[in-house]
C-alpha cells in the first residue's frame, strides 16, 4: 500500500462518495475508484460497500479508516518534526478533549493556540475518554485531556486536577449545598445498593471507575438507567427517578438551578481525575510539547477555576 491509496480510502469513506472525495482531491473518479481497488486488493479485504447513493464501510472498512487516520498524521507528524530543524514552530496539532472540558476550554483552548503559534494549525476532537485512549494508540491524536481511570499500557498520563463525587438526589426541602465543606449527611459506599442509579453506560470514565472501586469492595451496584449526558441525568435525578454519582460541580452549574439532594461517599471517597494523555509509541513534535505546555499554563487554570466555583 502506498500514501496516496490510503488518502484516496480516508476522504472516500469520510464524505461517503467517490464524486464527492474526487471534487475534494481535485482528481478523476476512476483514478480514485482505482487508488481505492488496489488496496483493497493488496489487503485482501473489501474496505467499501458500493450502491446507488455512494459508499459505506464494511466491517473491515471501519478497522482500516482508523489505522489509516493514524498512518497519515504520523507522516505528517514526520515532516512536521524535520521541519523543526529549521526553527520553524508550524504543522498541525491535534487534541483530542473529553466533552465536559470542551464545554468550558475549547474557545480558550483554540484563542491561546493560534496567539502562541500562528503558523501552526489545530483541530479538536471530543469523545469519551475510552475513545480517547484509542485515538491515541493509533496516532489520530496528538495528546488527550481526558478522565483517567486504569493504567493503560504505552498511554502516558499526569494527573492535572481532581473532583470529589457525590451521590445526588432529589430535592429534599432542604438549603441547597453550596460547598464539599456544607455536606452533613454521608453514606458509605457498601450502602449505596439501596439507591437505583442513573449513570452513564460503561465507556464512560465516571462508570468505570464507580464499578471497579465497587467491585473492590465486594459492591453490587443497583443500576435503574444508563444516560451518557448529564444534563439528562439531572433531569431525571430531579423527577425522582434515581441518584447519580457526580461532582457537586455537575449540580451548581445546572443551567435550571434546580436543588438537589447531595450525600458525601465513603468508605472509600470517590474522585474523578483530569489527566493530560500522550502516546509513549508515538515521537511528539516541538509543536505538539509547546502546544501542551501552553494548554497547562493558560487553560487549565480557567478550567480549574470554573469547576472550583
Amino acid at each position: 500500500m502506498d500514501l496516496k491509496q490510503l488518502e484516496a480510502f480516508v476522504h472516500v469513506a469520510e464524505l461517503g462518495s467517490f464524486t464527492r472525495a474526487a471534487i475534494t482531491l481535485d482528481t478523476n473518479q476512476p483514478a480514485l475508484s482505482r487508488l481505492v481497488r488496489q488496496l483493497e486488493v493488496e489487503l485482501r479485504h473489501t474496505l467499501l460497500e458500493r450502491n446507488g447513493r455512494g459508499v459505506t464501510l464494511t466491517p473491515a472498512g471501519q478497522r482500516m479508516l482508523a489505522h489509516s487516520k493514524g498512518i497519515l498524521s504520523q507522516v505528517q507528524r514526520a515532516s512536521q518534526d524535520l521541519d523543526e530543524l529549521r526553527g520553524t514552530v508550524g504543522g498541525h496539532f491535534c487534541i483530542g478533549i473529553t466533552p465536559s472540558f470542551a464545554k468550558v476550554a475549547t474557545h480558550e483552548l483554540v484563542r491561546s493556540f493560534r496567539t502562541s503559534f500562528p503558523g501552526a494549525t489545530i483541530s479538536v476532537a471530543e469523545g469519551l475518554s475510552t475513545y480517547l485512549i484509542e485515538w491515541l494508540m493509533m496516532g489520530r491524536v496528538d495528546a488527550a485531556v481526558l478522565y483517567d481511570t486504569f493504567d493503560t499500557p504505552l498511554i502516558d498520563k499526569r494527573t492535572v486536577f481532581t473532583e470529589e463525587l457525590f451521590l445526588i438526589g432529589a430535592d429534599d426541602g432542604k438549603p441547597a449545598a453550596k460547598s464539599a465543606r456544607e455536606m452533613v449527611k454521608t453514606i458509605a459506599l457498601r450502602d449505596i445498593p439501596r439507591y437505583p442509579l442513573v449513570i452513564p453506560g460503561r465507556m464512560h470514565a465516571i462508570r468505570r471507575m464507580l464499578e471497579s472501586v465497587a467491585a473492590e469492595q465486594g459492591v453490587r451496584l443497583n443500576i435503574e438507567l444508563e444516560v451518557d449526558a448529564v444534563s439528562s441525568i439531572l433531569d431525571l435525578v430531579s423527577e425522582g427517578i434515581g441518584y447519580a454519582v457526580l461532582p457537586l460541580n455537575a449540580t451548581v452549574s445546572d443551567a435550571l438551578k434546580r436543588r438537589f439532594r447531595v450525600i458525601r461517599i465513603t468508605e472509600p471517597t470517590l474522585f474523578s481525575r483530569l489527566a493530560i494523555a500522550t502516546s509513549s509509541k508515538h515521537t511528539l513534535s516541538q509543536l505538539a510539547v509547546q502546544a501542551i505546555a501552553m494548554l497547562e499554563e493558560r487553560v487549565l487554570p480557567l478550567y480549574s477555576a470554573v469547576r472550583s466555583q
